[in-house]
């Protein structure tokens, strides 16, 4: 594994750290009614999230499994969160690029109603990303 795909984990939970409290205040700004706030909130969350995205897929790439071990009273909880966190993530990934297109293309009633999903999920994949990073991170061999 090079030396720099050990620090990926680390970045990787910073910036869905990042995301959420950016995700946080996107839903103040619009609440707010100001719209171009929104906007530029939105597309750095973007950007970070495909950020995330390679360094997400780069990492698991050039490194071996970090497993969470099998006696640790902690496993099931750690287990359910990691399986909805995946699973979600999977999922709300094209509600995403649906909800920019519609909020970009000024399709503001398709916008609104996606995002009613779209947002909840997100925030939830952004914050157990931190979540699962915390659990499995003393467990890595670095």
């Amino acid at each position: 594994m090079p030396a720099f795909a050990k620090y990926l984990p680390l970045l990787n939970a910073i910036i869905n750290g990042t995301c959420a409290v950016l995700l946080l205040l996107s839903l103040k700004a619009i609440l707010a009614k100001n719209v171009q706030r929104h906007k530029k909130i939105n597309i750095l969350t973007f950007v970070l999230s495909t950020i995330f995205l390679l360094s997400y897929v780069t990492y698991h790439w050039l490194s071996e499994e970090t497993k969470y071990p099998l006696d640790n009273p902690m496993r099931p909880l750690y287990l359910g969160i990691l399986i909805s966190h995946i699973i979600l993530a999977a999922i709300v990934l094209p509600m995403i690029l649906l909800s920019f297109w519609y909020g970009l293309s000024n399709q503001v009633t398709k916008h609104r109603k996606l995002v009613r999903f779209t947002f909840p999920i997100w925030l939830y994949v952004t914050i157990t990303g931190v979540v699962v990073y915390l659990m499995i991170s003393p467990y890595y061999n670095f």
